[in-house]
């Protein structure tokens, strides 16, 4: 079994169904509550009320990147982008476009995905026209950003009974 076989990315789907395949050129750690978000991962809903710390690596503070949370399900939304963020900072240090909106999953596991692209330059991204039906593709191909420099999801569904246990798509 080849390594791009047990990626976790490609195991969960996101790479193919909202991304195509790329090569994660730099660090991002996500962190809610001192809970790292790993691949994968299992978060309630109470757990990820609040926005989360998010760090990314880089050596260079004049390249910028573009940050992007969404569910990745029948209805994609995005629930947080973040422009302008220097390298080897973090998202506090960029420009919100969107505010952190917690997710709230009602059936069903959804898969909440943090996308982090290398912008062209500062002040080259703007608020998209659309939440509804969130496209990462479209996104970048609008903004010229390219594939993705690091990429990481959790799982997140109704705390008060399962909802089912059905994976959406």
């Amino acid at each position: 079994m080849s390594s791009r076989d047990r990626d976790p990315l490609i195991l969960g789907r996101v790479v193919g169904d909202v991304l195509d395949n790329f090569t994660r050129t730099i660090p991002m750690r996500i962190t809610y509550l001192n809970k790292d978000v790993n691949n994968g991962r299992e978060l309630k809903p109470s757990e990820v009320l609040n926005q989360p710390r998010v760090e990314i690596g880089g050596d260079d503070l004049r390249t910028f990147y573009t940050l992007v949370f969404y569910t990745v399900g029948i209805c994609c939304h995005c629930f947080r982008l973040v422009t302008d963020i220097p390298a080897t900072t973090g998202a506090s240090f960029g420009q919100d476009i969107v505010n952190y909106e917690s997710p709230r999953p009602t059936m069903g596991i959804h898969r909440f995905v943090f996308v982090l692209f290398r912008q062209l330059g500062r002040q080259t991204v703007y608020a998209p026209g659309w939440r509804q039906n969130f496209s990462t593709r479209d996104f970048a191909e609008l903004y010229n950003l390219g594939p993705p420099v690091a990429a990481v999801y959790f799982n997140c569904q109704r705390e008060s009974g399962s909802g089912g246990r059905t994976m959406t798509r």
